[in-house]
C-alpha cells in the first residue's frame, strides 16, 4: 500500500521528534510535514509540549506489576527502529506511552493516551495552546492517581513554596485550598521554557481538579469557560500570570470555585514583591 500521503498519527510524530523512525519513515515524514500545513503544525505543536509526561505517573509504573508488563510488552511485535536498544527501558516517550498502555491493560486505570486526539488549534494562540497541553495531561488522571492521604499542612506548605521563586507568587494553603476539594500536590512542571505550576486535587464528587499556572505578559482578563477533553477549564490572567481551573465538575460549580480563587482580594493572583 502506497502510505507517502497517509496521514501520521501523533505516535508517529512524536517517534520521529524522539529520533526513533527508521531512515525511510523519517524522511517521508519530513517531505509530508513539508507538503502538507495540517501535518507541519501539529508537529510544531507536539515538539513544544515539554511537559515531564513520564515523572507525573512514576508512582502509577512504580506501583505496577513490573514483572507481568514487561512480559506483555515483550509479545507486542515491534518495528525495526532506526535506534533500536539503543535506548533505556521507558527512556522515550513512545516507551513510556506502552508502558501506560500495558498498565491499562492490567487494570491501572489511566484515561487516556497523552498524545492523543487533541484538537489543532493556532499556534499564534499561546494563551489556547498552553491550555490544550495542560488538558491532554490532566485527561490521563483518574482517582487512583491521586489516591492516597492528603498531605500535612506543613508538607503542603513546602511543595507551594518550591513554587514561589520559580512563578513569582506567594502561595500558601490557605491561598490555594478549595472548599469541600481535597489538595493532594503541587509540582513544578515545564512548558515552552517556562515553569508552569500545577496543584492537583481530588473533588469527592467528580474526581481530578486542578489549579495550574504559568508566567504570561498577555493582557489581563476576566474568568471564561470553555470545555477541553471533556472537561470544564475556567481561564483568567492577571498581566503577569495566566491561570486554569480544571475539572470534571460542571460548569457552574467550576465557575464559582474559580471566583473563589481569582477574588476575595485575588489571593492566588498576587505577584510577589521582588
Amino acid at each position: 500500500m502506497n502510505t507517502k500521503h497517509t496521514i501520521p498519527s501523533d505516535e508517529d510524530l512524536t517517534a520521529f521528534i524522539d529520533g526513533e523512525l527508521t531512515a525511510e519513515e523519517a524522511a517521508r515524514l519530513e517531505t509530508l510535514a513539508n507538503e502538507n500545513e495540517a501535518v507541519a503544525e501539529r508537529l510544531e505543536f507536539l515538539s513544544r509540549a515539554s511537559l515531564p509526561f513520564e515523572r507525573a505517573f512514576a508512582p502509577l509504573l512504580t506501583e505496577a506489576p513490573r514483572a507481568k508488563l514487561e512480559k506483555m510488552l515483550a509479545a507486542i511485535p515491534a518495528a525495526e527502529s532506526a535506534k533500536s536498544g539503543s535506548s533505556p527501558a521507558f527512556a522515550t516517550r513512545r516507551r513510556f506511552l506502552g508502558a501506560l498502555a500495558a498498565s491499562l491493560i492490567a487494570g491501572i486505570a489511566i484515561d487516556r493516551a497523552v498524545l492523543g486526539l487533541g484538537r489543532s488549534f493556532s499556534a499564534k494562540d499561546e494563551n489556547s495552546e498552553w491550555r490544550a497541553v495542560v488538558a491532554d495531561y490532566i485527561s490521563l488522571y483518574t482517582r487512583e492517581t491521586l489516591a492516597g492521604p492528603v498531605p500535612t499542612a506543613d508538607i503542603q506548605a513546602a511543595q507551594l513554596g518550591a513554587l514561589d521563586e520559580k512563578l513569582g507568587l506567594s502561595l500558601s494553603p490557605e491561598a490555594v485550598s478549595l472548599p469541600g476539594i481535597d489538595f493532594k500536590r503541587a509540582l513544578l512542571l515545564q512548558y515552552d521554557g517556562r515553569p508552569l505550576a500545577q496543584i492537583a486535587y481530588l473533588d469527592p464528587e467528580t474526581g481530578p481538579m486542578a489549579l495550574c499556572i504559568v508566567r504570561s505578559d498577555a493582557a489581563p482578563k476576566t474568568p471564561d469557560l470553555e470545555n477541553r477533553r471533556g472537561m470544564n477549564v475556567v481561564y483568567w490572567s492577571n498581566g503577569s500570570h495566566a491561570f486554569m481551573l480544571i475539572g470534571h465538575a460542571a460548569g457552574d460549580r467550576m465557575t464559582a470555585i474559580a471566583d473563589g480563587v481569582s477574588g476575595e482580594g485575588h489571593r492566588v493572583s498576587t505577584t510577589r514583591n521582588n
